[in-house]
């Protein structure tokens, strides 16, 4: 099947304070690129805002070393709901944070007072990994990694994958294989698992995908593999956790993915059964960077956003952009090229 999707490009993030995030984020992630810093209405996200057009504010930041990146996002105009998710929960639960070395990236979580840190557990797949939970409840899984786009001073790079709840195995495995193309199974085990943020007597079926680095997208080498873990909760019911909320409340948001050919993969997707609930069309600007967005759900109603990049920003100052739009070329964009995106800080 023909690669459409390279990559994570981002989680959405959604947050009560998001210049206290941004800060937050930098400090202990490496978050320091800077895409862009966007207030503006959301008026395209209405159908799951409670049908009003509701104000916010955006930013995009980065890890150069590697990986997805952070769209932290606030409501300006109310004020965003808190949920507590659990292991299980319908919807994103985590994301899963690359790292060099384990056992020093765990050290360096446990120094910082803003988050609570783990201790070092084994995956099914016998990986080392542990769990961060920030100041605003959500949880990142911390793993060893061997792709990397550039050496920095950080002890994590970015995103490359979630963990993510569903109330039925097979349905999803089709969406996540079929549609996005994340199709090697790394693992498929039912038990009741050590490795869990929480303590519970839960049966879960856990079964997680993977795919390799794309050949072909502008950023691929930035963004790399990706990783999906697929949890079921076979014992009981379990929650949603975007029931009765609103997508930009605080919690992971949507699972954003880089897109080489939207009208291409939008006919694939509808022709699996799945129609995209938002579509930007034509490109649509964030500060000044722009794109082509769309969202598709899965199985479950957990939201997939889906970005043909346009216009990456530079030096916004000076006018200097990366421009894709008409670009026919489909090979990585030269190291140098990307590498110019670590002109612009996270202050």
């Amino acid at each position: 099947m023909k690669q459409l999707i390279t990559g994570i490009q981002q989680v959405g993030i959604g947050v009560s304070n998001s210049c206290e995030a941004k800060s937050l984020y930098r400090d202990v992630f490496g978050m320091n690129i800077l895409i862009f810093d966007d207030k503006a209405s959301a008026e395209l996200m209405s159908c799951y805002t409670g049908k009003e057009i509701h104000q916010r504010h955006a930013i995009l930041s980065m890890n150069l070393a590697g990986g997805g990146g952070f769209e932290i996002w606030q409501f300006t105009s109310r004020k965003p709901e808190s949920y507590n998710a659990q292991f299980g929960d319908i919807g994103i639960f985590s994301v899963k944070i690359k790292c060099h070395e384990v056992e020093t990236a765990q050290n360096h979580f446990k120094k910082n007072k803003n988050v609570c840190t783990s201790d070092l557990m084994k995956s099914p797949s016998g990986k080392t990994h542990f769990w961060v939970k920030d100041l605003n409840e959500n949880y990142f899984n911390i793993a060893e990694s061997d792709h990397w786009f550039k050496k920095n001073n950080c002890i994590t790079g970015g995103v490359y994958g979630a963990v993510i709840g569903v109330s039925d195995m097979e349905t999803s495995l089709q969406f996540y294989k079929n549609l996005l193309g994340i199709d090697e199974i790394v693992y498929d085990v039912t038990s009741s698992f050590t490795d869990v943020p929480h303590k519970a007597e839960n049966i879960f079926r856990r079964v997680l995908l993977r795919k390799k680095k794309s050949l072909e997208g502008a950023f691929t080498n930035l963004l790399g593999d990706v990783e999906i873990e697929l949890v079921q909760i076979i014992n009981k019911d379990c929650n949603k956790i975007f029931q009765n909320r609103y997508w930009g409340d605080c919690g992971f948001i949507h699972l954003c993915f880089d897109v080489i050919d939207m009208d291409e993969l939008k006919k694939l997707s509808e022709n699996l059964g799945y129609n995209f609930t938002v579509d930007s069309k034509n490109s649509y600007a964030m500060e000044t960077a722009e794109g082509r967005f769309c969202y598709v759900e899965d199985p479950d109603g957990t939201l997939i956003e889906l970005v043909e990049t346009h216009k990456v920003p530079v030096l916004k100052k000076l006018g200097i952009y990366i421009n894709l739009k008409n670009r026919k070329n489909k090979k990585p964009l030269p190291r140098w090229m990307v590498n110019c995106l670590g002109l612009s800080k996270v202050k």
